[in-house]
């Protein structure tokens, strides 16, 4: 009798383990194109930004500011958007994020062709709205998967910011085939299918069947009180926002100092973002087997002794091509161990609220870079020293963040006993 009732109560718990099993790879496929999608709509203006500052007659600092416009409400929205998913689920938040973003991106080519710079940059803070689709692939995914094996599940999701990529390489050549209202109003398309695909095709994880939702406003109290909360959003803010800078003021930079046009310069952009975007996911996997924390030191001393060597402009592309490939893939590393961290940190209840938050640091991490870098421009020598010596000394402080965390066992059997 013993043995049937043991047999008994480990049916359920079969079942689960192969439903779950049977929806991981689909939904996290999915959700990673659906990142791809919004990645690619939030970074439209960063490939466009020479093109704008000729047009409107814009100096650096209003380029940057325009360029950096979307990421600010991209960052800070994550955080009621990555409380919303724990509540309402990541198909939905899906379905409604890409919405919504779709018609924005038809708004930015009507204002774009205004040309006025005011009413653009306006139009540009509210296609921010479709970065925080970042925040609700957080939990939706981690929530397909087993502790072990969360790091691999946020680090292929995180992947979803090849959109960067995309946007850079494929936004000035579609403006170049199609005409600059042609190629929006395709992305446009793109954008709104994809949210149809998400209604249709996303299921979410069986773990949240039966659960009833809590208000947001508890969850947001306990996450903003713990330390380690805040210890990872000072972290990510620091290897994302470098990431999400350099994708967006990438072609700025390349065509101020290194005098590539748009596409030269946006293809070199997508190149250094598609390696961020292949280090991330391993980042992942590494820490799913060292651990985040020595994931995360590699990444900053590697970003930071290479922040310094780009500082000095080294003129021949076949030594700064290679030299900002090796950033990029350091930043990936950085954003895929970071974010284990925070999946492990995190009870699985309350992954989209406190991710919400670390990944809005993470977006505002973003959003400042592009406008020191345009403060700091050197015209006359035409240089960026000062802004590439800044990001070196906070990724100096990102690796003694590290030490302060001093986890490695910790965070991981709390995940372990939450999961």
């Amino acid at each position: 009798m013993g043995k049937t009732a043991a047999t008994s109560s480990t049916a359920p718990e079969n079942a689960l383990a192969q439903e779950m099993k049977a929806g991981q790879t689909r939904n996290l496929l999915l959700a990673t194109l659906a990142s791809t999608m919004g990645f690619w709509a939030w970074t439209i203006i960063g490939p466009l930004a020479k093109t704008y500052a000729a047009n409107m007659d814009l100096g650096a600092g209003q380029t940057s500011i325009l360029v950096a416009m979307p990421i600010l409400v991209g960052a800070v929205a994550r955080v009621p958007v990555g409380a919303m998913t724990d509540r309402y689920g990541g198909r939905l938040m899906f379905t409604v994020i890409l919405g919504v973003t779709a018609p924005l991106v038809l708004l930015t080519a009507v204002v774009g062709q205004m040309n006025n710079f005011g009413m653009l940059v306006f139009v540009a803070f509210f296609l921010g709205i479709a970065g925080t689709v970042f925040a609700i692939g957080i939990p939706f995914c981690s929530a397909w998967y087993e502790s072990h094996r969360k790091g691999f599940a946020t680090g292929v999701f995180g992947a979803g910011m090849v959109g960067t990529a995309v946007s850079a390489f494929f936004t000035p050549r579609l403006v170049a085939g199609l005409g600059y209202m042609g190629a929006h109003i395709l992305i446009a398309v793109l954008v709104a299918v994809m949210a149809v695909i998400c209604w249709l095709f996303l299921r979410e994880s069986p773990t949240r069947r039966g659960v009833e939702p809590t208000p947001m406003l508890p969850k947001l109290k306990v996450a903003f009180g713990l330390k380690e909360t805040w210890l990872l959003c000072f972290m990510y803010a620091i290897v994302f926002g470098a990431f999400v800078a350099f994708s967006n003021y990438l072609p700025t930079y390349l065509g101020n100092v290194y005098d590539f046009d748009a596409t030269g310069a946006g293809t070199r952009t997508a190149g250094f973002a598609a390696a961020a975007v292949v280090a991330r996911p391993i980042g992942g996997t590494l820490a799913d087997k060292v651990g985040p924390k020595l994931v995360s030191i590699a990444s900053y001393v590697g970003a930071a002794l290479l922040a310094v060597v780009v500082a000095f402009q080294p003129n021949a592309e076949h030594v700064y091509g290679p030299i900002f490939i090796l950033m990029a893939l350091f930043l990936g590393l950085g954003t895929g161990g970071v974010f284990a961290w925070v999946a492990r940190a995190s009870e699985p209840r309350t992954v989209g609220t406190v991710s919400g938050i670390i990944a809005a640091a993470g977006g505002l991490g973003g959003y400042f870079p592009p406008l020191v870098m345009g403060a700091t421009y050197n015209e006359a020598q035409n240089s960026y020293f000062v802004g590439l010596i800044l990001l070196a000394l906070f990724c100096v402080l990102g690796l003694i963040t590290c030490f302060i965390l001093r986890n490695g066992g910790r965070v991981d059997e709390r995940a372990a006993a939450s999961a």
